[in-house]
């Protein structure tokens, strides 16, 4: 896993699951862009309260930062495109609602 940081907006909503053995956790994901407007989309998962509870504090669209590890992954789009994605553990959410 490479610790990394990553700026984007949250695609739909988060959403809290309990495994198996009833531990929760919350997942969702993120679009973000390089600087020449590459789109790549993080998969995110918490397992942390505060990270979980950050996550689920905001709407689709609002602007995030994540802390954590992250695990770059390919999938394949509706074309055949094969294209970069990354799955993340996220261990901090920053967002301008923190107020700083």
């Amino acid at each position: 896993m490479i610790d990394g940081l990553v700026a984007g907006r949250l695609m739909g909503e988060a959403s809290r699951r309990v495994d198996k053995a009833g531990r929760g956790y919350v997942v969702a994901r993120v679009l973000a862009r390089n600087r020449v407007d590459d789109e790549y989309i993080v998969n995110v998962i918490a397992f942390d309260e505060a990270p979980a509870a950050a996550l689920l504090a905001l709407a689709d669209g609002d602007a995030l930062s994540l802390a954590g590890g992250l695990t770059p992954k390919v999938w394949v789009d509706k074309q055949g495109v094969a294209r970069p994605s990354l799955d993340m553990v996220a261990a901090r959410v920053l967002s301008a609602g923190d107020g700083g």
